[in-house]
């Protein structure tokens, strides 16, 4: 079985040199690059699909700040990817402020329902929250997200940003081809109420460059755009979701709508050969970069190669470690205490890279208990001409969330409360009125105290490793943003969950193509399984760079979405 595997592994390799330009790198040898960085001065836009991306220049050039860009393109992927995100789904964000020079994060993620309860799944015999239904959803937290960033870094007004999606919405807009792909899952939602209504053509998907439109939805953000946050929350929107949840069997209510509200939170760092890193406290897993930067920062990457054996098995081994701990402590700070200056502490990490072992995978690392006892998503990003930026994730968790579409409504409610656990006594286990673990993570990076790269990598639990590889790739391999975007991925799948689902032992590395036989025939023999994914596995990136020797921006955007970095 090794023996194929491998073999399967050397002709994908030699299949992948036709996604990728090679040329010479000091460490490697060769850098991966699909495309140019884009690079402009005054403005710079980088989001998943070229629509948003060009409602974020129009507000740029209108004179709007890079956060009420953010927010009209935000609002457009939530009409052109429905399937990923939309009102109906969470928000984080970081915010670089030119004129304090300071870092503001913002945590717009929903809680629980009050009136579901622990008991409630056990008289249902669930081991599990469900993946999808009415069981599954929490209080949406985009729309007051928007509000909360647009009053306190806005300029120009809510109508201006919003117009742009509620045209697309109202007017139409060809079908891109990832949406396209994913739009065939809606057949796993059929019947659930309203679907088919907003979704299909005829009770068919749509197809690629068919065109799309969503009156419903034009009108819900015509309303906000009209009435504010509290329509929303407070208005018809909010009494609509509450009529349409207790028709349903859902639990979510008018009261859970009206107590929402969005967190300031400081973001937290950790260094990384000269750079600082800043990511957002748990209930997020941002945490899990800082921690598995810290245990990485211990090897010498000067003299290991991109895409040996080594690379990978360090980096593997430090994410088996850091997953372990995220399993155990990341949760909703308010229910829960979670030691977040001792998980990402130097002194932490360093006991901890003592657990690995050169050339030989673990299959059995947990949480450090006793040391610490001792002391489917959209990614964008925008800059402004005054030196703003915006690090800004947005989801409704899996693709089509829920699948609960409130009536005349026009967009998905989340099912961001399946990654709670229904096991007693953990720190991420199921209460109302309480965030769940959430996998969506927004990237900051600064040097010498002044702002670097805004950044972000989408996709559920791989973020982590996504965002961690970008940061090695442009630091410790040399890579420009767009050639670090653009280079294989490694994922690994196998570590403990904060839903309760255990650890499988050693876990699956799986390699992007592109990766050379020679270093999965070295990881086999050292212990670790090595397999495929699916392209669309490897997450998606957005970047912007900021030079501050030429006052220019530079943009990447990655290959693997339909998305765009563009500048003015």
């Amino acid at each position: 079985m090794k023996q194929i595997t491998a073999t399967i592994f050397s002709l994908s390799c030699l299949l992948s040199t036709s996604l990728k330009i090679f040329c010479q790198d000091r460490l490697s040898g060769k850098t991966f690059a699909t495309r140019s960085e884009v690079i402009a001065q005054h403005g710079m836009a980088c989001t998943s699909h070229p629509l948003a991306t060009q409602a974020a220049i129009e507000i740029l050039k209108k004179g709007g700040t890079a956060v009420d860009a953010a927010i009209a393109a935000n609002a457009v992927l939530g009409v052109v990817d429905p399937e990923m995100c939309g009102i109906g789904g969470d928000l984080f964000a970081i915010v670089y402020d030119a004129k304090t020079n300071k870092l503001y994060g913002l945590n717009a993620s929903g809680r629980s329902p009050y009136s579901l309860t622990l008991d409630e799944f056990k008289k249902r015999g669930l081991a599990f929250i469900p993946s999808d239904g009415p069981l599954t959803v929490s209080v949406p937290g985009c729309v007051d997200g928007w509000f909360e960033l647009h009053n306190k870094f806005g300029k120009l007004s809510i109508q201006q940003i919003l117009a742009p999606a509620i045209n697309y919405a109202r007017n139409g807009f060809p079908l891109a081809d990832e949406a396209a792909f994913y739009w065939s899952s809606l057949k796993n939602f059929i019947n659930y109420p309203n679907i088919a209504d907003v979704y299909l053509h005829g009770g068919k998907p749509l197809q690629r460059g068919e065109i799309f439109k969503n009156p419903q939805l034009a009108n819900t953000l015509q309303k906000i755009s009209d009435g504010g946050r509290d329509v929303f929350y407070k208005g018809e929107i909010a009494k609509t979701i509450d009529a349409f949840m207790k028709k349903n069997g859902g639990f979510l209510s008018y009261k859970d709508f009206t107590d929402h509200t969005s967190t300031w939170v400081d973001p937290v760092s950790t260094t990384y050969r000269g750079y600082r890193v800043w990511e957002l406290p748990p209930n997020g897993q941002g945490i899990a970069v800082l921690q598995m930067l810290n245990i990485l920062e211990g090897f010498d990457f000067s003299k290991i190669q991109f895409e040996s054996a080594e690379h990978i098995h360090l980096f593997v081994e430090a994410k088996k470690l850091v997953y372990e701990d995220r399993a155990k402590y990341y949760a909703d700070m308010d229910f829960a205490k979670v030691p977040v200056d001792k998980l990402i502490s130097k002194e932490y990490a360093a006991q901890r890279r003592r657990l690995i072992k050169m050339n030989e995978a673990s299959n059995n690392f947990t949480a450090g208990d006793s040391m610490l006892n001792k002391g489917e998503t959209v990614y964008l990003t925008v800059a402004d001409s005054s030196g703003n930026m915006i690090s800004l994730i947005q989801s409704v968790f899996s693709l089509f969330g829920s699948g609960m579409v409130p009536d005349g409504l026009g967009f998905l409610l989340q099912n961001r409360g399946r990654l709670f656990t229904l096991e007693e006594g953990k720190n991420n286990t199921y209460a109302p009125h309480k965030r769940p673990f959430h996998t969506i993570i927004p990237a900051f990076v600064t040097k010498d105290d002044k702002p670097y790269m805004s950044f972000g990598v989408m996709g559920g639990g791989f973020q982590p490793l996504g965002q961690v590889q970008i940061l090695m790739d442009v630091i410790d391999f040399g890579m420009n943003e767009q050639e670090a975007g653009d280079a294989p991925r490694i994922d690994h799948q196998g570590s403990s969950e904060p839903t309760g689902i255990k650890s499988n032992g050693v876990g699956t590395i799986y390699l992007e193509s592109g990766f050379p036989f020679e270093s999965v025939r070295a990881l086999m023999q050292w212990g670790h399984k090595v397999g495929f994914q699916q392209p669309g596995s490897y997450g998606g990136y957005q970047c912007i760079r900021y030079d501050p020797a030429n006052k220019v921006y530079y943009g990447a955007s990655d290959p693997r979405k339909d998305g765009m970095a563009a500048g003015y």
